[in-house]
């Protein structure tokens, strides 16, 4: 017999069991979805109570407990515990702070061997309680929580019968009242109906009695005060308390939902376009004579004025065009590399952003030779990835500042209501944050409708950062002629078929297009366009020129993952600790099921 098999079979089949039971004690709930409670107040002190509920079990479970807090002084006696629907015991421990919890065991049959399963259960909790009314010099008082904050289930609706020793002259508080489905005194006995009462929440009646009503009253609590006037203003604070944060929180999800109308005016009167004269459809030839650099910044409608990842590789694609950067690929057995040799004496003929460039892939060389198909790993690291991105952003200034200017950008485009458009992104989540907040910790009904509010905003607010600034803000007649050209250019670049009908007969034409629409973001287009016309073209050159070469060789390609992952590097993902939970106060106990 193999020992080792039989106990690796009986280990296996101890993990699968104990999985399968984890699984199967997950796979349960249940719901409190009746409570009756029967309060009487009796003339010597003592509070009877009488609380029924009904449990609705989905799973298997083994019973419930209920824990009754008492507080200095107070006493519970004569616990009785009983059970419709399933049979069963109880005890009665001791917790904390003088806490008693009555622990039910439930079986589904008289013989105790079956668990409970998927079925409803009754139980009943009677027991007497002293020292918890109490009686000043002017007036009688029971301040008692009907559903305290440590149930871990919710109550779906609660009946309770309060029941005075006199008929007279009797008033009641419920709170928070926004719980209350009616209340009504009759004679002597306050009925009260509640709605769902979420888990951690807590609902409390005060009922204020004559001091006449009660006869000999050793098991109250005497505090030598009056006290009336000092409860009834109490309850009046606190009842227009809640009437207040009612009124702040509907208001607010008013001025919430509206705030986005704000929004249709700055566009009526900043994000129309003015009318022009010009009405191309297409542009064949390079609209202005602007360096792809700028064409791009100009054209980026996330950030008008600002140049993006696809103008650093446009000008880098112009620096090959014009050989300043020389492209070669070196053969291995089962590799090519694709090498970008650097001309230091065409250095000083370059423009600010050129040289920017031109220095930026220099820093990641060696002896003169970039090789583009290693950069990638080379810029997979915090510190490389970290240069990168500080050279990209000088690169970045050096368009934005000294090649087109604010003068420029302002000729072009009026960015007020894009500038409103952003404020009201940063305030608008900002605001939603500090809202959210507010309301999970409320237990007031307004603020469950604003905190969807919040929600809402603050996802507006961040889809409205991804808005393009020319939605808000305005082209100006003369940055309108700039935009549509372009616009029709990169439309022009796009459609093959327009290329068919008017294909250029110079590479020197096909690699601009090659340039620029790497800066318009259609450089692949292009491309295919190349291959398509290849025998239109009579240059001897056009097989091997570089820049057509280092499109086909992937190189383009090769830098924008190459540049995506030195941003990402420079920027590595951190593990964030999680939020605990925050448990509920003291007062009203609670219950549960095992």
């Amino acid at each position: 017999m193999n020992h080792k098999k039989i106990a690796v079979a009986i280990l296996l089949s101890l993990v699968i069991l104990s999985t399968a039971n984890a699984i199967y004690a997950e796979d349960r709930d249940y719901s409190i979805i009746d409570a009756i409670l029967d309060l009487t107040v009796q003339d010597n002190g003592i509070l009877s109570v009488n609380e029924s509920y009904t449990y609705s079990f989905d799973g298997t479970f083994n019973g419930v407990y209920r824990d009754i807090p008492l507080k200095s002084g107070e006493s519970i006696e004569d616990v009785n515990v009983s059970v419709n629907g399933a049979y069963g015991d109880y005890k009665i421990s001791d917790r904390n702070n003088g806490q008693k919890r009555i622990t039910v065991y439930l079986w589904a049959d008289e013989g105790h061997t079956k668990k409970i399963h998927d079925q409803e259960v009754t139980v009943t909790y009677s027991y007497s309680m002293k020292n918890v009314v109490t009686l000043y010099n002017d007036i009688g008082s029971l301040q008692y929580k009907l559903w305290g904050e440590n149930w871990d289930c919710n109550a779906e609706k609660i009946t309770a019968n309060i029941h005075l020793p006199g008929n007279k002259d009797n008033t009641y508080y419920l709170n928070p009242e926004y719980y209350t489905i009616s209340d009504s005194i009759n004679g002597n006995t306050i009925h009260v109906e509640t709605k769902n009462i979420p888990s951690g929440k807590f609902y409390e009646l005060q009922v204020l009695m004559p001091l006449n009503d009660f006869k000999d009253a050793t098991y109250a609590k005497h505090v030598d005060t009056d006290a009336k006037e000092q409860i009834m203003q109490k309850q009046a604070d606190y009842k227009g308390n809640v009437n207040f944060w009612g009124t702040v929180f509907n208001t607010l999800s008013v001025i919430c939902l509206l705030s986005p109308l704000s929004l249709i005016a700055v566009y009526l009167k900043y994000g129309r376009e003015p009318k022009v004269n010009y009405n191309g459809i297409y542009e064949r030839e390079l609209p202005t004579d602007d360096s792809p650099a700028v064409v791009n910044a100009l054209l980026n409608r996330s950030n008008i004025g600002k140049p993006d990842m696809k103008g650093f590789e446009a000008t880098i694609m112009d620096l090959i065009d014009r050989k300043i950067l020389k492209m070669d690929v070196v053969e291995a057995e089962h590799t090519s590399d694709l090498i970008l040799e650097f001309d230091n004496e065409k250095f000083n003929e370059l423009s600010g952003s050129e040289k920017s460039a031109y220095s930026l892939l220099e820093t990641f060389s060696a002896d003169g030779m970039l090789n583009v198909s290693q950069l990638s790993s080379k810029l997979n690291n915090e510190y490389n990835g970290k240069l990168f991105v500080s050279k990209f952003d000088e690169w970045k200034e050096i368009v934005e500042k000294e090649e087109i200017g604010e003068d420029r950008i302002s000729q072009y485009f009026n960015d007020t209501g894009s500038s409103f458009s952003m404020a009201y992104s940063v305030f608008g989540i900002i605001i939603a944050v500090i809202l959210f907040i507010v309301c999970a910790f409320s237990s007031h009904p307004a603020a469950t409708t604003l905190l969807f509010v919040s929600v809402f905003i603050g996802i507006f607010s961040v889809a409205l950062l991804f808005i393009p600034d020319d939605i808000f803000g305005q082209w100006t007649p003369e940055g309108r002629v700039y935009y549509l050209k372009w616009r029709n250019f990169k439309k022009f670049l796009s459609d093959n078929s327009l290329i068919k009908e008017h294909p250029p007969e110079s590479i020197v034409v096909w690699n601009k297009y090659l340039v620029y629409g790497t800066a318009l973001g259609v450089a692949d287009k292009v491309y295919e366009s190349m291959k398509l016309h290849e025998p239109s073209v009579h240059d001897d050159d056009y097989y091997y020129g570089d820049l057509y070469r280092f499109h086909s060789y992937s190189g383009l390609m090769m830098l924008n993952s190459a540049f995506n992952t030195g941003v990402s590097a420079a920027n590595p993902s951190s593990d964030g600790g999680g939020i605990g939970s925050i448990g509920g106060g003291s007062g009203g106990g609670g219950g549960g099921a095992f």
